[in-house]
C-alpha cells in the first residue's frame, strides 16, 4: 500500500519545509537569508496571499463559473505587488493517488470546489488593489447595475456566497518567471464558452495543518530546516508554507473556530508543478525520499513529544486555470 499518509507535500514525520543545501541564484534571497526560528518566534512574512473558496451548482455550473472568470475586466498584472494569480479547481484525491491511496491519507476534502489564489508582494499591495478602482472593476462594481448583474450571475452558479481566507507567505521558494499563454491589459486572454471547463495548466499538492496553539513557532522552526531539492525538480513551479492570517477580515473571529467550509487550519504547505506528471515525479523521485527521511533526529532518553497538531494533515489537491506570473515571477 502506498505510504500517502507520510509523504505528500511534507509528510507527518518530517514537517520542515524546502530550503536547499545548494541553492541556485533565483532562490528568494530572503529565504537564504533569514535565521531559523526560535521556541518564541515565529518565521516573518515574505509574501501575501490572499483566497477566495467557492462552491459551484450542479450541471454546467463550474463551466460557467470559469467563463465569468475567463471574461472578467482586470488589470491584475499591471498592479503593484502582484506576484502571481490562479484560479484552483479541486481534484478528489483518489483521482490522483487511486482509492486505497486516499484511504491512507484520511482527513476530509474541503467543502468548495474552487478557491481564487493571489500572491502579493506585501500586505500593504493587496490592501491598496482591495480599496481601488481595479478592484471595483474586476467585480462589477463601476456601476449599480454591473453590480447587480454580478450578483445575479453568481447566484446561478454558486452554492451560497464565497468565503475569503488569506495567509502569510513563509519560505516562499519560486522559479524564474514563466507565463503560460497571451495576456492583455493585465489580464489572460483565454476562450471560454460556459460549456466546457478551461484545459488545466498547472498542479497543486498541499496539505492542511492544524497546529495547536503554543505550537507554531516550532512547527515553522522544523520546515525551516529541512534539506530539499525541491526546486531543482523538473516541473517545480513555486513552494510557500502558508500561515493563516486570522487577523484579517472575512476570518471567523473565534481564534481557532471552523469557518464558513468548515476549515480550521492554521497553515498549509503549498506546492504548484506545472502539470500533474511533474508532481508524480517528485513523488517518485530520491529526492521525496531524501526529504521525508531528514526529520530531526532525537536525543537518547528524550521523552517522545506529541505531534504539534490536533488531528491529522489534510492533503489536497487543485488544477489551476487562468495562471497569471508577474514580471519578478510568483
Amino acid at each position: 500500500m502506498l505510504r500517502i499518509a507520510s509523504v505528500l507535500v511534507a509528510g507527518a514525520s518530517a514537517l520542515q519545509a524546502p530550503r536547499l543545501s545548494s541553492a541556485p541564484a533565483w532562490l528568494n534571497a530572503a529565504t537564504l537569508e533569514q535565521a531559523p526560528a526560535t521556541s518564541k518566534d515565529l518565521l516573518p512574512r515574505e509574501r501575501y496571499v490572499a483566497s477566495n473558496r467557492f462552491k459551484t451548482r450542479g450541471g454546467k455550473a463550474a463551466a460557467r463559473f470559469e467563463a465569468r472568470w475567463a471574461n472578467r475586466k482586470s488589470r491584475l498584472a499591471e498592479l503593484e505587488g502582484f506576484r502571481y494569480f490562479s484560479l484552483f479547481r479541486e481534484v478528489p484525491v483518489e483521482d490522483v493517488v487511486g482509492p486505497r491511496g486516499a484511504a491512507a491519507m484520511g482527513g476530509d476534502p474541503p467543502s468548495y470546489n474552487y478557491m481564487s489564489f493571489t500572491i502579493w508582494n506585501e500586505k500593504k499591495d493587496f490592501n491598496a488593489w482591495r480599496k481601488g478602482d481595479a478592484f471595483k472593476e474586476a467585480h462589477g462594481g463601476t456601476s449599480i447595475g454591473a453590480f447587480l448583474k454580478a450578483m445575479v450571475s453568481s447566484l446561478k452558479v454558486l452554492k451560497g456566497p464565497p468565503s475569503p481566507i488569506f495567509f502569510d507567505g513563509l519560505l516562499h521558494l519560486a522559479a524564474p518567471p514563466s507565463q503560460k499563454g497571451e495576456v492583455e491589459g493585465g489580464w489572460r486572454v483565454v476562450e471560454a464558452d460556459g460549456k466546457n471547463l478551461l484545459e488545466a495548466e498547472n498542479f497543486v499538492a498541499a496539505n492542511r495543518f492544524t497546529v495547536r496553539e503554543g505550537a507554531e513557532a516550532a512547527f515553522e522552526e522544523r520546515w525551516a530546516k529541512r534539506d530539499s531539492g525541491l526546486a531543482d525538480l523538473p516541473g517545480f513551479k513555486s513552494f510557500t508554507m502558508l500561515r493563516r492570517d486570522a487577523k484579517t477580515k472575512g476570518h471567523s473571529e473565534k481564534k481557532g473556530a471552523a469557518d464558513k467550509f468548515g476549515d480550521d487550519f492554521n497553515y498549509m504547505s503549498f506546492t504548484v508543478w506545472e502539470d500533474r506528471d511533474a508532481f508524480m515525479g517528485w513523488r517518485n523521485s530520491q529526492s521525496f525520499k531524501d526529504a521525508h527521511s531528514s526529520g530531526p533526529k532525537k536525543e537518547e532518553g528524550a521523552p517522545k513529544q506529541p505531534p504539534p497538531w490536533v488531528k491529522p494533515p489534510s492533503v489536497v489537491f487543485w488544477e489551476g486555470v487562468l495562471e497569471l506570473t508577474g514580471a519578478d515571477g510568483a
